[in-house]
């Protein structure tokens, strides 16, 4: 677990490079397609500087896209003293604690490091879940920040939003742009090459997230399961959300490696690219999980 726990903190700094360095690749092929050599460099340089500012507030972000509220303990004592009892036990600092007034049961952990960390539940979590296994649930997200999880999600939520961001913005300029390249042959393969870079670049951003989230949830899982000492709870708790499902009413695709159960449509196209592994996997995991021996 602990070579774990360095590895995802050597893969958030690789993440960072290769993301400035593909945002930059992406820059270079629509300043051939536009026809203006200086897009590469402020593309390449806006990438370094975005990196760096998502890195100190992507947390901020994420609450904030998905419409969390930051409490104090008179607001909810149960689930504050649920998150302080855990961090206890984990030796961990208390995170910020937030809730979303949602009816679907979820949560999520985020920051940089465990010294700016945050947790937050869904009102639906909370009121259809036990004691214990409220526990179970938030020991997985205590799990995520112990495992530095919660950096590296932090990365691919920026990576996922500015690919975007960018491949919108320069498919509008190569369709309304004015283009004055004389070399029209090489500007026509770049053209198409640019339309194929914006229409893929998301999807391929959305892979990423995929590869890094699905089996950091099992290794939060086994941590949770470790820290409570009881993963029938947890179990319990998935198989509650299996049942009454996990999707929030306010969708966003680019925070949903976050939750700790799927919080998209079923049928969205995008759920061709969970970034959960399925439930029931992660119950016969649980329930399979022999902590005496």
């Amino acid at each position: 677990m602990y070579s774990e726990i360095e590895s995802n903190k050597r893969k958030t700094w690789f993440l960072m490079f290769s993301f400035a360095v593909f945002i930059t690749l992406l820059g270079y092929i629509f300043s051939k397609a536009y026809g203006q050599p200086s897009i590469t460099f402020a593309v390449g340089i806006g990438a370094i500087f975005y990196t760096v500012f998502q890195y100190f507030v992507a947390d901020k972000l994420a609450t904030a896209v998905n419409g969390a509220k930051q409490i104090t303990k008179a607001d909810n004592p149960r689930y504050w003293r649920i998150v302080e009892n855990l961090a206890i036990t984990d030796g961990l600092p208390m995170p910020k604690v937030y809730i979303i007034e949602d009816p679907s049961p979820n949560a999520f952990a985020s920051g940089r490091d465990p010294n700016h960390a945050l947790v937050c539940a869904t009102t639906g979590i909370l009121d259809i879940m036990t004691d214990s296994e409220l526990q179970g649930v938030f020991a997985h997200e205590m799990g995520h920040i112990k495992n530095y999880d919660i950096r590296v999600s932090m990365i691919v939520f920026g990576l996922v939003s500015l690919v975007a961001i960018l491949s919108d913005i320069f498919l509008r300029m190569m369709f309304w742009g004015n283009n004055d390249n004389d070399n029209n042959n090489n500007n026509a393969i770049f053209i198409v090459l640019g339309i194929a870079a914006a229409i893929l670049a998301p999807v391929a951003a959305t892979l990423i997230q995929l590869s890094i989230s699905r089996n950091r949830e099992y290794l939060a899982d086994a941590t949770g399961a470790l820290t409570t000492r009881y993963p029938q709870a947890l179990a319990s708790a998935l198989q509650k959300i299996e049942q009454s499902g996990s999707v929030l009413r306010k969708q966003n695709t680019s925070t949903a490696h976050l939750f700790f159960a799927n919080p998209l449509k079923k049928k969205s196209l995008l759920n061709m690219f969970s970034t959960h592994p399925p439930i029931e996997e992660r119950i016969k995991r649980l329930q399979g999980m022999d902590l005496h021996a």
